[in-house]
């Protein structure tokens, strides 16, 4: 089944950005708390920031659609310092993505962080929508699908959107409610809530042609391939279909679980298969528990052991390691309990000499950490009051709520690089 998206909002290209100078001096204030906290990342390259361990990449969601809020995220934490935007790979996307990094920009003048796409080899977790007809629902119904949804990606008659989901025609504008699909990235937290058994999980598989022409943009960096790791076949014929474009990127980052015993023989197969091509970094994204940051404190003790699991195993294939899948505000200080996090080791790999890092370089063991669905939660929170009050709105308009956000992030990005969040001004 087809999913249909339709977005209520224009997205410029990146050159184009535009700033607000009557706003120039409200701005002031979060440029002096980008001053003072001092972010490394002005100085230092996401590369560096691998080899140091205090990379962080902000996770916008393989399948989160919703151009304003990607565009406002990207903002906030290219502002805090991340080293790396993951979005899904969709032009307007990709667009929105650049857009805020550049804005960020013209705020500050800070390095800009490398926007990855993620792309899936079968059937994946992160690349699926919800979907139900709302029609179908009884009115007596207490809709705890609304209420668990963490994306606000559920909205019935009656409630104001700014987007629009249409069932059943091909036209926009047909508000009956249900999932606003450009939002919903896949949890499935409404799933098994759902008294009637109403709700549908729609899963597709990006296509490897169209990812391919993605990868020529200039303001794309890196990819993400997200894999079950349990076989080999669909890997390869993602990576094959993707063609000579892996010679545009800097970063090749494959995305998969812990599947026990075979998951370093499976991690040296997918090595075997890109290294003949392979002429950037790459990366080994280790996915706890996905799409679960954002519930707790326990959420992250899954990635932790993943990474502790890989730290000790000898005959893994190159590549930096990073963590994902329930990271949060937890995550830095569980690492640091297994004595992980920034911990560095000597590199003697011939092949990634040949790809530009040094056979004697100290790099850390953990490159670093990918944070989702925490770190969209609690700028989410400032975003969905800017729009309250304001409707769809550029955050650098409104300096007061962009000041919010950005502490926010900065108290996030700030438990890995090291700097002091909490500082007054």
């Amino acid at each position: 089944m087809a999913l249909r998206f339709y977005i209520n909002a224009t997205i410029s290209p990146p050159n184009q950005v535009k700033v607000n100078y009557n706003n120039s001096k409200s701005l002031q204030k979060v440029k002096n708390l980008v001053k003072t906290v001092g972010l490394p990342s002005i100085a230092s390259s996401p590369h560096e920031s691998l080899q140091k361990g205090n990379w962080v990449k902000l996770i916008c969601g393989a399948s989160f659609e919703d151009v304003v809020d990607i565009r406002n995220l990207s903002l906030v934490y290219t502002l805090a310092g991340v080293d790396c935007i993951d979005c899904a790979a969709d032009a307007s996307v990709v667009s929105a993505v650049n857009q805020g990094i550049e804005a960020a920009r013209v705020i500050m003048p800070i390095r800009r962080p490398w926007t990855m796409i993620s792309v899936n080899d079968d059937e994946d977790l992160h690349f699926r929508k919800a979907e139900f007809d709302p029609e179908d629902c009884p009115l007596d119904c207490s809709r705890p699908c609304e209420k668990v949804c963490p994306a606000d990606a559920i909205l019935f008659e009656g409630k104001k959107s700014t987007a629009e989901v249409s069932h059943g025609t091909d036209m926009p504008g047909e508000l009956k409610g249900g999932v606003i699909t450009e939002r919903c990235y896949g949890c499935g937290r409404c799933f098994p809530v759902c008294p009637y058994d109403r709700i549908r999980l729609v899963t597709y598989v990006r296509d490897a042609t169209a990812t391919a022409e993605l990868l020529k943009r200039n303001d794309v960096d890196a990819i993400e391939i997200h894999t079950s790791g349990r076989q080999t076949t669909a890997f390869e014929e993602l990576w094959d279909g993707l063609g000579d474009s892996v010679r545009y990127l800097r970063l090749v980052a494959v995305s998969l679980p812990n599947i026990g015993e075979t998951t370093i023989s499976s991690m040296n197969e997918m090595y075997s298969i890109m290294e003949p091509r392979l002429l950037c970094l790459n990366l080994w994204q280790l996915d706890g528990r996905p799409m679960s940051g954002d519930i707790g404190r326990g959420a992250t003790r899954e990635s932790i052991a993943f990474a502790v699991r890989l730290a000790d195993a000898k005959d893994r294939p190159p590549g930096f390691l990073q963590l994902a899948g329930g990271t949060n505000a937890h995550t830095v200080d569980g690492l640091k309990k297994e004595e992980l996090f920034q911990t560095s080791i000597t590199k003697h790999s011939r092949d990634e000499k040949l790809r530009g890092i040094s056979s004697s370089s100290s790099n850390s063991l953990i490159g670093g950490i990918a944070y989702g669905g925490y770190a969209r939660k609690i700028v989410g929170r400032v975003l969905n009051s800017l729009q309250s009050q304001q409707g769809l709105a550029r955050i650098e308009d409104h300096p007061d709520h962009l000041l919010q956000a950005l502490q926010q992030a900065l108290a996030l990005v700030g438990t890995v690089k090291c700097y002091n969040p909490f500082v007054t001004h």
